[in-house]
């Protein structure tokens, strides 16, 4: 059977390999289309194999919302290049889809396919590296903040004793604020109740040596030990730091004010914030 440049171009646009890559496989299949595609998809896959060491520190963060849920997710790359490709966007987008779709809690198969097969098609690495669920109550509001060209991602849930103020641009303006001040300060606590006992004994450790070294006397080292631990607390507790949009006050009474001026409590439910190709 001959091999037009027609059937060539089909099998191109079928599959997104190369001309040369689809001419060889249709020669192979002595022009057979469908055992053409498959001769591609298994050497797309035995190339992805290949290429699964490389680096991937490149890549997006993806947010997408439904009713009760909010998803997360950060999918990897090689270079920038790749990352700012549409196919490797619309995968991104898809994926968290499949996630709130299908209920996903955690990468599995399906997912990592998908991966696999835009990887055969582009010749480049990427993984899907995480995601995280957001369970948005009845009384939430989801925000988030894509920096960039999604080099980093937050999501902040914003819970109120009456949702109906979510209606209000001052609110709605605010938690998007709030999704901006995570991208800013990537609080790593919300507040100091919350901060792990073990963190908490850590640091006072290090800033009572500190204090020691400067030769303070033993009486006045414990008041000056917890002052620079109220200070390190408000640089790293979300409710404590002082606000992106005005230092001059706190997160947390920024937010009792908005409260009071509409007359329903607000409260930060959760938080979360990815930097694509950075560990935890």
């Amino acid at each position: 059977m001959e091999i037009t440049a027609d059937i060539v171009k089909k099998l191109r646009d079928a599959t997104g390999a190369g001309m040369m890559d689809c001419k060889k496989a249709l020669v192979k299949a002595e022009g057979d289309f469908a055992q053409a595609e498959k001769l591609l998809k298994e050497m797309g896959l035995a190339a992805v194999a290949k290429r699964s060491g490389r680096a991937t520190n490149n890549g997006c963060a993806f947010v997408k919302k439904s009713a009760a849920k909010a998803v997360m997710l950060e999918l990897v790359c090689e270079t920038d290049f790749v990352a700012r490709n549409e196919d490797f966007i619309a995968l991104g987008n898809q994926l968290c889809q499949d996630v709130l779709d299908h209920g996903y809690t955690e990468i599995v198969p399906e997912l990592e396919l998908k991966v696999k097969e835009l990887m055969a098609t582009i010749k480049e690495n990427m993984a899907l590296r995480r995601f995280h669920v957001f369970d948005v109550p009845s009384n939430g509001y989801v925000s988030h903040y894509i920096h960039g060209e999604g080099t980093m991602g937050t999501v902040v849930v914003l819970q109120a004793e009456d949702p109906s103020v979510f209606k209000n641009e001052q609110v709605v303006a605010f938690a998007n604020d709030l999704a901006l001040h995570v991208a800013a300060f990537n609080p790593l606590y919300l507040s100091s109740k919350h901060v792990d006992e073990a963190y908490l004994k850590e640091q006072t450790e290090i800033f009572t040596a500190q204090t020691l070294s400067l030769g303070k006397p033993e009486k006045v080292v414990a008041g000056i030990v917890q002052g620079k631990m109220n200070k390190h607390l408000s640089e790293v507790c979300f409710l404590q730091q002082p606000f992106v949009k005005d230092d001059s006050q706190s997160v947390e009474k920024v937010m009792q004010a908005l409260s009071k001026e509409v007359g329903s409590n607000l409260s930060i439910g959760s938080y979360l914030c990815y930097k694509v190709g950075v560990e935890d």
